[in-house]
């Protein structure tokens, strides 16, 4: 079985930044070891799989290397890209049914609009390695469905040298660093070693702990942010309430087909 794939950098309007996806688009759903064998063999963050249901809806499924997830930012957006732009699909918004409910994915001048779940931070007691597995001590650790910690400068996110073996071990399956920004209103990292990926260049299911905590911080709805990973990635927010949007551009690279 021939399956076509597409692998575009989301977040970024240039080749080589931002964060790698590959998406596949399927006529039926594989079975999910076929699935998790195709993300594994691509061995990017994550693999996107849809399927479609009707002119503008798909269903939408997400593999990391190693594991299913429930929510992913850059693979959605690189799915919506990918759709337009060789699947000739120009309904706007696009709507994806994923594990997360309705997901929507609107044009935005020259980019993209991810319309998602807020999923806002609370004050928790982190796991006892956390701080061993950052390597230092945030200023406050708060948690979604990852743990946020928070520091005080830009500088002191780019410093971290984070334990991949002891984050793996955490409790949650993803860590985010963040702090104000020098440029932007607020930068990040991301580490979810537990999901096979050490640090994720640019993550948009971050953004979705991220945009309320800084919007209400800051006393802004719509929030300018770069993951300052070594890729690095562009993204601008806007706290909606029990909605936020997410918005980038997106750098197609690769066209082809696997055999299955």
């Amino acid at each position: 079985m021939q399956i076509p794939i597409y692998q575009v950098d989301a977040f970024t309007s240039k080749v080589f930044a931002g964060n790698p996806a590959a998406v596949c688009p399927l006529e039926q759903w594989l079975d999910a070891p076929t699935m998790q064998s195709i993300a594994a063999e691509n061995n990017l963050a994550e693999t996107a799989f849809f399927v479609r249901l009707g002119q503008g809806g798909y269903d939408l499924r997400w593999f990391t290397p190693t594991v299913e997830v429930p929510l992913c930012g850059h693979a959605t957006i690189a799915t919506a890209w990918v759709i337009r732009n060789y699947m000739g699909d120009q309904t706007d918004p696009l709507r994806f049914q994923s594990k997360s409910g309705e997901l929507q994915v609107a044009t935005q001048g020259d980019r993209l609009s991810l319309n998602f779940p807020a999923l806002p931070p609370q004050r928790c007691q982190p796991h006892e390695r956390l701080i061993d597995g950052l390597g230092t001590q945030p200023l406050e650790v708060m948690s979604a469905s990852y743990y946020l910690a928070v520091f005080a400068t830009e500088q002191d996110v780019l410093d971290l040298q984070p334990n991949f073996d002891i984050l793996a071990t955490l409790d949650k399956i993803g860590v985010i660093a963040t702090a104000p920004g020098t440029d932007v209103d607020f930068v990040s990292r991301f580490f979810a070693p537990k999901a096979g990926i050490n640090e994720d260049p640019v993550c948009g299911s971050a953004h979705c702990t991220l945009t309320p905590y800084w919007s209400k911080r800051l006393g802004k709805m719509k929030l300018t942010a770069r993951q300052v990973s070594r890729r690095g990635g562009e993204l601008w927010c806007e706290n909606l309430g029990e909605r936020i949007l997410i918005a980038g551009h997106v750098a197609p690279y690769l066209v082809g087909s696997i055999e299955v």
